[in-house]
């Protein structure tokens, strides 16, 4: 049975701050690193071996990786870093903080917007300053698919890609893999994997730090789902 580990990077620091991050690169917090850390730990108390390793192109995501895979004595183990497991964009909500937000637009609004599966959040233009499209690690990307804001629809369909042709094939395989990205593009691979409806998957919420094992059989059905508490 293949095994698959889904881990939400440790508090960033804008997490600390309330604010909406999305695809802006934030560090983690103090608070994120020993998140990191000590699931790192649980991975190593579990017994969990991986063949493979995903991230996103974002740094808390990847520290996380790799805080889990050196407190497991697993660095060596071949890494992945991608795009497609980025983060949702939250388009002109990225860099203000939530509290504030929902005072303007109300708390409804802001919940819709962060949880639902198909509103998109207001967007950001290309022209803007922060666009994704002045990033260089999106320069050998169309422009015209770099986003301006995501909702989680979205963010399944750019990240379904992904698992079809690089991590479906190696959990069919029998590896085992870890995958260290954020809140929504794991919210949206658990929706895949465990088939959640669009109206239940606003209820689901990804801990910081906190890995997530599933078991699969040969035709990649979920038999086993546990959480490795803090």
């Amino acid at each position: 049975m293949a095994k698959l580990v889904l881990i939400r990077h440790g508090q960033s620091e804008w997490n600390l701050s309330n604010k909406f991050t999305g695809w802006v690169d934030v560090n983690l917090s103090e608070k994120g690193v020993e998140e990191a850390k000590a699931a790192g730990k649980k991975v190593e108390e579990a017994g969990l071996k991986f063949d493979y390793a995903f991230t996103s192109v974002l740094t808390r995501a990847i520290k996380t990786l790799h805080y889990v895979l050196e407190e497991s004595d697993q660095l060596w183990i071949p890494e992945t870093k991608t795009w497609r497991l980025n983060e949702r964009h939250y388009g002109a909500l990225q860099g203000l903080n939530k509290a504030e937000t929902a005072e303007k637009y109300g708390d409804d609004q802001v919940h819709i917007w962060r949880r639902s599966y198909d509103v998109l959040p207001p967007l950001l233009s290309a022209d803007d300053e922060g666009s994704a499209v002045n990033d260089r690690r999106y320069a050998d990307l169309d422009p015209n698919i770099v986003p301006g804001g995501e909702n989680l629809k979205v963010t399944l369909e750019r990240v379904m890609p992904f698992w079809e042709d690089e991590i479906a094939p190696k959990l069919l395989d029998g590896k085992n893999i870890i995958i260290a990205a954020h809140g929504n593009s794991l919210r949206a691979l658990s929706k895949y994997i465990e088939r959640i409806s669009d109206d239940d998957i606003m209820n689901l919420e990804m801990a910081t730090g906190e890995p997530v094992v599933y078991d699969f059989d040969d035709k990649l059905n979920v038999l086993g789902k546990e959480k490795l508490g803090k």
